[in-house]
């Protein structure tokens, strides 16, 4: 079993940053792919962005150069750093883990671009 807790969700202005977090208990971090998705208002979730137990990663194009996801396995950690955040952006973020045929999904963390 793997509980996710996200958190570094808030409002910010257009062009601003926030970093989010999500903190794994369990055993075998390392061993879970990780990701984050969104869900915005009167949508479905969405992916953002993935990385793999190797390090390797993968992005929606709409946040391509503009959010970077990495992940610290000694803190059982990801992270997703999001710069020159846009009002588009606004959205529930979940951290997802996956392995095998197991997947685990945070409660989810609110992020409001808006001046």
């Amino acid at each position: 079993q793997v509980q996710l807790v996200e958190s570094g969700g808030g409002l910010v202005q257009p062009g601003g940053s926030l970093r989010l977090s999500c903190a794994a208990s369990g055993s075998f971090f390392s061993a879970y792919g990780m990701g984050w998705y969104r869900a915005a208002p009167g949508k479905q979730r969405a992916l953002v962005a993935t990385i793999t137990s190797g390090g390797s990663t993968n992005y929606a194009d709409s946040v391509k150069g503009r959010f970077t996801i990495s992940r610290d396995n000694a803190k059982n950690t990801v992270y997703l750093q999001m710069n020159s955040l846009k009002p588009e952006d606004t959205a529930v973020y979940y951290c997802n883990a996956n392995r095998l045929d197991l997947t685990y999904w945070g409660q989810g963390t609110q992020v409001t671009v808006s001046s």
